[in-house]
Parts: C-alpha cells; structure tokens; sequence
C-alpha cells in the first residue's frame, strides 16, 4: 500500500487512492457495496467520496442512498474512527433544497450526519458554485459547524478559477475558514478545467486535489473502443465525445504502457494521476471486486518517467 499524503493543508493524511460512492445504491446494492468497501479497507485505504445527492438519478431513488449505506457499512464494522468521509451539499435534492444557503447547509449537514450515522464529516464540499449566494454566507456556515465539531475540513467542487480565487479572498477578508480541498473534472482526456490557472491557483494556495471521473466515465478503461461499444453499461452514453482521434490516441499510448508494464489501461490512467504532484489522489469507483482489484493494483504502479512522457504527449491537445 503507498504511503498516505496530506490533503492540502487540512491536516487530514489519505491514500493516493479515493472510492468513489456514486455507485452505492445506484449500479451497486447493499451486498455488493458492502463487499466493495470490506477489501477496499482491508487493502489499507480509507477514504470514501460521497454526496447526498448520491444516488438520486436512479429510478426510485430521492438522494441519500450512498450516505446510508456507507453509513450503515461503518455501524456493522465499528470502523468510523479508521475512516475518511468526504460528503458534499448543493446539488439539487428538491426545488427547495438546494444551493450554499446557510439555511440549507444546516439542515443538509444533518441529513448527512444522520445518514452517515456519525457525528461529525471529515471533509465537507460544496458541491457545485452557487450565484445566488455570497461566499462570505457560505463560509460563515463552514465556520460554524467546524467550531461546533461536525466538519474537519471544507472544499470546493466544480469551481472555476475566478470562483475559487474569489472564495479564498472572502475567506481571507472576513476572517473564515477557507476551502482546503479541490475536487475537480480531471484525467488524461479532460486536461482542459483543470490543466490551466485552476491547477496553479490550486498549488500556490497548497490546496489537497481529488479528482473526479479520474478514467473519464470508464473511457480510459479501454473497454470503449468504438459507438458499438457504448451499450457495455449504464453510462456509455455518456463515452460518446471521447470516441475521437485525440481519444484512439491516448488508449493507444495507454495500450503501449500497460503491456510494458504488464498492468491494464485503467491502471496506468489512475497511476498518472497519482504521479503528478499537483493532484493528492483519484476517485474511482467499482462495481465489482475484479474492478476493484484493478483500482488496488493501480496504487502500487510505478510509471517510469519515459511512460509518463509518452502519456503526457499522446494527451496534448
């Protein structure tokens, strides 16, 4: 298992590597996630990215189904005090529960902590930038639930630039906390969000980097080679925009590392990103321990400089 990094400035120390739960309840059921998150900690990881909205796009679903279970899984194990949660607030769970509202973070942080069955959240982000509120409101609800113990930390997702840098002045102005964590789109296809004054603002400030759809909805897998392949799961629709000659070109240097390295492209695609300095550690998900097993091995992967250089080159745009 690697050695844990620190998560930005947050004091809080995790593995390169980041479960990603927007499969709980959602392509994963109660055994399945059960069984995911057993050998993902007995493989000597423990963070678990989670949201409340998680998994409301399913049929059936209202949001909330990923906290309870993973709230649920650390009752059964007693393992809470072992564990990194990152939950996140704002997204659309109804028309009135929504956004960075301090109203709406007080009653969403206890709908997560409820879930969660744990009384305080590791790292809590706000989910996704919200005009209709100040930053400084934001932040002055942060700051109360970190003085009252029920979050460690706080974050961002899906803020750009001009966003963040505009929190973390707020922050400053009026004496807040201010956010520690980034949890941007990023990977060796989706370079563009990130790649650019994000990523510098990002290591001037000393902020921890999660990163999200870390194989590019499954694209980097390399199990999507062409249109016919895109009913092989839920979100191969969602793979289409990748089908292009930048994409062949990047499975292919994929393709060229992995054999080198007797490892799959997946592997080689989530070792880049712990490789480079300006990202603490991936998301991935898995519905299935094979895939799992895959993320596990990830971990431990050694990309000779010349491997990184040949992904660095293939992924240019």
């Amino acid at each position: 298992m690697s050695h844990k990094r620190q998560l930005g400035r947050t004091g809080i120390a995790i593995s390169p590597l980041v479960f990603g739960g927007n499969v709980f309840g959602w392509t994963a059921d109660k055994p399945t996630s059960f069984a995911l998150l057993d050998r993902f900690v007995g493989a000597g990881f423990e963070t678990v990215d989670t949201a409340d909205v998680y998994s409301a796009w399913k049929p059936g679903n209202s949001g909330g189904e990923s906290e309870t279970l993973i709230g649920e899984w650390m009752r059964a194990r007693g393992n809470r005090d072992r564990m990194v949660i990152i939950t996140k607030v704002g997204m659309q769970m109804a028309p009135d529960r929504k956004g960075l509202s301090a109203a709406w973070i007080e009653r969403a942080v206890e709908d997560s902590l409820r879930r969660l069955q744990t009384d305080h959240i590791d790292v809590y982000l706000s989910h996704k930038f919200d005009p209709d509120t100040p930053h400084e409101e934001t932040l002055a609800a942060y700051q109360k639930l970190i003085e009252a113990g029920k979050v460690r930390a706080i974050g961002a997702s899906n803020f750009d630039a001009t966003q963040l840098h505009a929190a973390l002045a707020a922050a400053e102005a009026h004496g807040l906390p201010r956010y520690e964590v980034l949890q941007p789109e990023y990977n060796l296809y989706d370079r563009n969000n990130y790649d650019n004054e994000l990523r510098n603002l990002c290591m001037a400030e000393g902020l921890g980097v999660i990163t999200y759809y870390s194989l590019a909805r499954g694209f980097l897998s390399g199990k999507y080679r062409g249109v016919a392949d895109l009913g092989k799961s839920p979100r191969g629709g969602g793979i289409k925009g990748y089908l292009n000659e930048r994409g062949f070109r990047i499975l292919q240097a994929l393709d060229e590392v992995a054999a080198r390295l007797e490892a799959k492209p997946a592997e080689v695609a989530l070792a880049w990103l712990m490789a480079r300095p300006e990202v603490t550690a991936p998301i991935a998900s898995a519905t299935s321990l094979d895939q799992l097993e895959s993320m596990i091995r990830a971990a431990s992967l050694a990309l000779a400089s010349e491997d990184l250089a040949a992904l660095d080159a293939a992924s240019r745009y």
